[in-house]
């Protein structure tokens, strides 16, 4: 598969051969909608948590004597039945939301989104994204020059190109990520991808390790 190769200034600069595997894999929502879900599901930590009896202070007293009160019996102020004692079958933090799913599942989901992207014209591939400084008026020159009005873009840049990511701080809707870390939630949340040049060839070598 060919692919158009910009400038800084958006204007054509060449094309490039792309692998196929990865830019022309059949559009699968219901393999990408998986992968995603196990991506969310992964990242969700165990927030809500109540104390059982056993971690309420105090309660080591027997609150009356067993009988001749006329009151029913208890044993401990931390029963689950008195206000203020310990919850039974609340939330815990032990509870684990993790979902598997395996390398390549996630990888053939990735590139089935990549490759609907790229026949939907979401993907762009620039000849160089390295600026001369570190300045976020540099960056948001070079996307305005795709775009007149904000979007959301995913920039993704080859290993070590650190300035880019200093530049794309203070940019709302930007974030860049490395090949080696692109996924099905990144792709899905910004709605163009820039890859460098260069990093077409860190995605093919290291994919999704």
């Amino acid at each position: 598969m060919t692919m158009d190769i910009y400038n800084q200034e958006n204007k054509k600069s060449g094309t490039m051969e792309v692998p196929d595997k990865i830019f022309k894999v059949k559009w699968n929502p219901d393999l990408v909608h998986q992968a995603l879900l196990a991506q969310l599901a992964n990242r969700r930590r165990s927030i809500a948590n109540v104390k059982d009896r056993s971690e309420i202070s105090g309660g080591g007293k027997k609150p009356w004597r067993q009988k001749g009160t006329g009151r029913a019996r208890h044993g401990s102020i931390r029963s689950p039945i008195w206000v203020g004692g310990g919850v039974t079958f609340g939330p815990r933090r032990e509870k684990k939301f993790n979902k598997k799913i395996n390398k390549k599942m996630k990888q053939a989901a990735l590139y089935s989104l990549l490759s609907r992207k790229a026949a939907d014209g979401e993907v762009r591939i620039i000849n160089d994204l390295k600026l001369a400084s570190h300045k976020t008026k540099d960056l948001n020159n070079i996307l305005r020059s795709f775009f007149k009005e904000k979007l959301s873009v995913l920039l993704v840049p080859t290993k070590g190109n650190k300035g880019i990511s200093l530049a794309a701080r203070n940019i709302p809707k930007t974030k860049v990520i490395s090949p080696k870390s692109l996924n099905v939630y990144d792709g899905l949340t910004y709605k163009y991808i820039f890859f460098e040049k260069s990093a077409i060839k860190d995605l093919i070598e290291d994919p999704q390790k």
